[in-house]
């Protein structure tokens, strides 16, 4: 197909039949759920996945997710699966924790968010693409070969430490959490096929020894970062660990203990970065293969900085940019995946369940189900436009998950992805290498199998 079709069709598995899907799933990846979803889960809105030791069940309604996600979220929270794969990193942090535990979290940790603003964060932002946009010079220069992923994830990662910490990602403590990040998304054992087919509800999940390690590396090198904060009392400083550090319990006047903050700032830093970064890893390679829409970007960077430097205000107003981010947030949702686990017994239209089942919401298949999007697995930023937006069925779009637990940094990743997309593709010409050995898998976040090398060329 000519990758200037406009009806592209990005890397993903073609979906087969059940057999042939959990044979492809077996074989190709211990961990990657995408390979294992047949052609049917594209179209059925809520179903039984059959062959299971423990009772697994697949939720495309949108209707019926908003209800488990905002209307009775106590009776399906986060589940056992997705709490065991990230306890050695944050413990019982606000990403993973439920109930009580997690009301008291969000409203002492609920001050911090102001940082996230985009006009706190957009300078420190700018700081980063400054900054990279040198690196990424110099590999032009030498037309240098390099991993797109972890260029991207550098970059947020430096991002998202300005604004936790108020300093560069650099070297020392954070490039040292940086480089652990990497081995833990590598090694998690978030969902394995045949722990999900074969094992018991609420069965501890055994997370490999290089999961135990890079997670406490990280905590290490957060603890080392985080007294150092403590220590500089400078009052211009303001900035996530500073509020975390501040925080109190309106309720009790109770403090975060020092491994407290150590899993706040954990779920800070991983889903400040990591999501972001893979989209945009992802945005670029699709970018390399749509010549029009980068055209589309240039001419509209052009038209509406009118040759200033991109400001917040004209970053807001780079509409086609921001829809081809989301459109890539749309074909690879940063959490393919999201269990929940009922507390209570229950039906679903036909379907019943028992207490325990595991209820699998899937934005990769929400996203691309043929019921709710034309065309759905092809590339069509156009989709988020003011004159078709209207037509995307209420619910079905959710990358940043939806309800009480929605992601909070949804705005700031927008801002963020929109201003490096910007940047990047208005320098730079992109040419990937090996095109055809980049496909998705669901890991911990929706990542590539074998990485994406890219070459980048500086624009006359």
């Amino acid at each position: 197909m000519d990758h200037n079709d406009p009806l592209y069709r990005p890397p993903a598995p073609l979906p087969t039949t059940p057999v042939k899907a959990l044979l492809r799933g077996m074989f190709r990846s211990d961990r990657d759920m995408i390979s294992l979803m047949p052609q049917s889960a594209y179209r059925t809105m809520v179903a039984e996945v059959g062959w299971t030791r423990r009772k697994i069940i697949l939720v495309n309604d949108p209707e019926i997710v908003q209800l488990m996600m905002t209307a009775e979220v106590a009776a399906y929270p986060k589940s056992d699966l997705m709490a065991d794969a990230l306890a050695p990193l944050v413990r019982d942090g606000v990403f993973v924790s439920n109930g009580e535990s997690w009301e008291r979290q969000r409203r002492m940790i609920a001050p911090a968010f102001s940082h996230m603003r985009l006009a706190n964060a957009f300078t420190s932002m700018v700081q980063s693409v400054d900054q990279y946009q040198g690196i990424f010079d110099k590999r032009a220069d030498n037309n240098e070969e390099f991993s797109l992923e972890e260029a991207m994830s550098s970059l947020t990662a430096d991002v998202v430490c300005r604004t936790i910490f108020s300093r560069t990602l650099g070297a020392g403590p954070a490039q040292r959490v940086y480089n652990a990040f990497a081995e833990f998304q590598d090694s998690v054992a978030n969902v394995r096929v045949f722990r999900l087919w074969l094992g018991k509800a609420f069965a501890k999940v055994h997370q490999p020894e290089p999961v135990s390690r890079s997670s406490a590396e990280i905590r290490d090198q957060i603890g080392v970062m985080l007294d150092e904060r403590i220590a500089d009392s400078r009052p211009e400083l303001s900035d996530i660990a500073g509020d975390i550090i501040k925080a109190r319990d309106p309720f009790d006047g109770s403090q975060f203990s020092r491994e407290e903050l150590i899993d706040q700032i954990g779920v800070f830093f991983l889903a400040g970065h990591e999501t972001t970064a893979g989209a945009l890893a992802w945005a670029l390679y699709i970018l390399a293969h749509q010549k029009d829409a980068v055209r589309r970007i240039r001419e509209e960077v052009e038209n509406v900085s009118d040759g200033k430097e991109l400001d917040t205000e004209i970053v807001k107003k780079l509409e086609f940019t921001k829809n081809v981010f989301r459109e890539t947030l749309r074909l690879y949702p940063p959490l393919g995946f999201i269990p929940r686990v009922a507390q209570r017994a229950g039906q679903f239209g036909s379907v019943k369940f028992p207490r325990g089942a595991l209820m699998l919401v899937s934005p990769w298949l929400m996203h691309r189900h043929e019921a709710l999007w034309p065309n759905p697995d092809r590339f069509d930023p156009d989709r988020f436009s003011v004159a078709r937006e209207k037509d995307i069925p209420s619910g079905a779009y959710i990358p940043f998950g939806q309800g009480p637990r929605i992601c909070i940094g949804a705005a700031f990743a927008l801002m963020e992805a929109t201003l490096i997309l910007a940047r990047i593709v208005s320098r730079y010409d992109i040419e990937i290498v090996r095109p055809n050995d980049v496909y998705p898998a669901a890991r911990l976040t929706t990542r590539t199998a074998n990485g994406i090398t890219a070459r980048f060329t500086k624009r006359d």
